[in-house]
């Protein structure tokens, strides 16, 4: 049987404004938005990266 989707995803970006980013699984009853340190290899370091607005889907 699938699993039901009980998580979203969620983009990070980077707050050195370099426009790098991962995108990550979050729990659906996680109201903070999240903000973790990861490895930028634009700047070549750990920054920190925040969750922003995912773009629309595209549609075909």
């Amino acid at each position: 049987m699938a699993r039901k989707g009980v998580a979203v995803k969620v983009r990070m970006e980077s707050t050195a404004g370099t426009g790098y980013r991962y995108y990550k699984r979050k729990g659906k009853g996680a109201t903070e938005k999240l903000r973790m340190s990861k490895y930028d290899p634009v700047v070549r370091k750990h920054v920190i990266f925040e969750e922003k607005k995912m773009p629309p889907a595209k549609k075909n």
